[in-house]
Protein backbone atom coordinates (compact mmCIF):
# COMPACT_ATOMS: atom_id res chain seq x y z
CA UNK A 1 0.00 0.00 0.00
CA UNK A 2 1.60 3.33 -1.28
CA UNK A 3 1.51 6.06 2.19
CA UNK A 4 2.57 8.52 -0.31
CA UNK A 5 -0.38 11.06 0.62
CA UNK A 6 -1.02 10.57 4.28
CA UNK A 7 3.01 11.13 4.51
CA UNK A 8 2.92 14.29 2.89
CA UNK A 9 0.70 15.43 4.84
CA UNK A 10 2.77 14.76 8.24
CA UNK A 11 6.13 15.93 6.44
CA UNK A 12 4.26 19.42 6.16
CA UNK A 13 4.05 19.62 9.81
CA UNK A 14 8.46 19.83 9.73
CA UNK A 15 10.87 22.68 9.62
CA UNK A 16 14.43 22.15 8.25
CA UNK A 17 15.42 22.13 12.63
CA UNK A 18 12.63 19.15 13.29
CA UNK A 19 14.59 16.84 10.57
CA UNK A 20 17.56 15.10 12.30
CA UNK A 21 19.56 13.13 9.96
CA UNK A 22 21.83 10.44 11.44
CA UNK A 23 25.31 9.74 11.38
CA UNK A 24 24.49 6.58 9.38
CA UNK A 25 22.84 8.72 6.59
CA UNK A 26 25.72 11.34 6.85
CA UNK A 27 27.80 9.04 5.86
CA UNK A 28 25.86 7.61 3.41
CA UNK A 29 24.80 10.74 2.03
CA UNK A 30 28.28 11.32 1.70
CA UNK A 31 29.42 8.35 0.10
CA UNK A 32 26.96 8.56 -2.48
CA UNK A 33 27.45 11.61 -3.55
CA UNK A 34 23.47 13.31 -1.79
CA UNK A 35 23.65 16.77 -0.54
CA UNK A 36 22.23 16.95 2.56
CA UNK A 37 20.61 20.13 2.52
CA UNK A 38 18.15 18.40 -0.81
CA UNK A 39 17.71 15.61 1.57
CA UNK A 40 16.17 18.12 4.18
CA UNK A 41 14.78 19.89 1.38
CA UNK A 42 13.04 16.82 -0.47
CA UNK A 43 11.31 16.33 3.41
CA UNK A 44 10.20 19.45 4.03
CA UNK A 45 8.87 20.12 0.36
CA UNK A 46 8.14 16.20 -0.41
CA UNK A 47 6.71 17.06 -4.07
CA UNK A 48 8.87 14.31 -5.41
CA UNK A 49 7.62 11.78 -3.07
CA UNK A 50 6.40 9.52 -5.06
CA UNK A 51 5.92 5.52 -3.04
CA UNK A 52 5.94 5.34 0.79
CA UNK A 53 5.62 1.84 2.14
CA UNK A 54 4.80 1.65 6.08
CA UNK A 55 7.41 -0.40 7.71
CA UNK A 56 7.44 -1.88 11.71
CA UNK A 57 8.63 0.92 13.88
CA UNK A 58 11.26 0.03 16.81
CA UNK A 59 9.91 2.13 19.81
CA UNK A 60 6.09 2.73 20.41
CA UNK A 61 5.04 6.37 20.09
CA UNK A 62 7.08 6.09 15.85
CA UNK A 63 5.97 5.32 12.42
CA UNK A 64 9.07 4.27 10.29
CA UNK A 65 8.75 4.42 6.50
CA UNK A 66 10.47 3.47 3.02
CA UNK A 67 10.39 6.55 1.17
CA UNK A 68 10.84 7.09 -2.45
CA UNK A 69 11.71 10.79 -4.14
CA UNK A 70 11.36 10.72 -7.53
CA UNK A 71 13.49 12.66 -10.29
CA UNK A 72 13.01 10.50 -13.29
CA UNK A 73 12.05 6.72 -14.16
CA UNK A 74 15.56 5.86 -14.16
CA UNK A 75 16.93 8.13 -10.83
CA UNK A 76 15.05 8.33 -7.52
CA UNK A 77 16.18 8.98 -3.83
CA UNK A 78 15.70 6.10 -1.03
CA UNK A 79 14.85 7.60 2.97
CA UNK A 80 13.96 5.24 5.36
CA UNK A 81 12.35 8.01 8.10
CA UNK A 82 11.37 7.46 11.57
CA UNK A 83 8.88 9.97 12.80
CA UNK A 84 7.77 10.95 16.11
CA UNK A 85 8.28 14.76 17.44
CA UNK A 86 10.93 14.76 14.73
CA UNK A 87 11.17 13.53 11.48
CA UNK A 88 15.27 11.33 11.40
CA UNK A 89 16.26 10.13 8.32
CA UNK A 90 17.66 6.88 9.36
CA UNK A 91 19.66 6.24 5.73
CA UNK A 92 19.71 7.45 2.23
CA UNK A 93 20.14 5.67 -1.02
CA UNK A 94 20.47 6.50 -4.40
CA UNK A 95 19.02 4.46 -6.84
CA UNK A 96 19.94 4.87 -10.57
CA UNK A 97 17.63 2.15 -12.56
CA UNK A 98 13.89 1.34 -13.31
CA UNK A 99 12.72 1.88 -9.68
CA UNK A 100 8.94 2.46 -10.02
CA UNK A 101 8.16 -0.52 -11.38
CA UNK A 102 9.82 -2.43 -9.12
CA UNK A 103 8.32 -0.85 -5.49
CA UNK A 104 5.02 -0.64 -7.28
CA UNK A 105 4.93 -4.62 -7.68
CA UNK A 106 6.38 -5.37 -4.52
CA UNK A 107 4.25 -2.95 -2.78
CA UNK A 108 1.10 -4.86 -3.81
CA UNK A 109 1.92 -7.78 -1.91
Amino acid sequence: MNYAELLKEKLKEFGKDSVIITAHAQEQATFRQIDIGEIKENIINPRRLAFAGKQEPEKEGEEKYDCYFGYSKTQCHRYILVINEKCIVCTVIKINRRWQHIVERDAKV
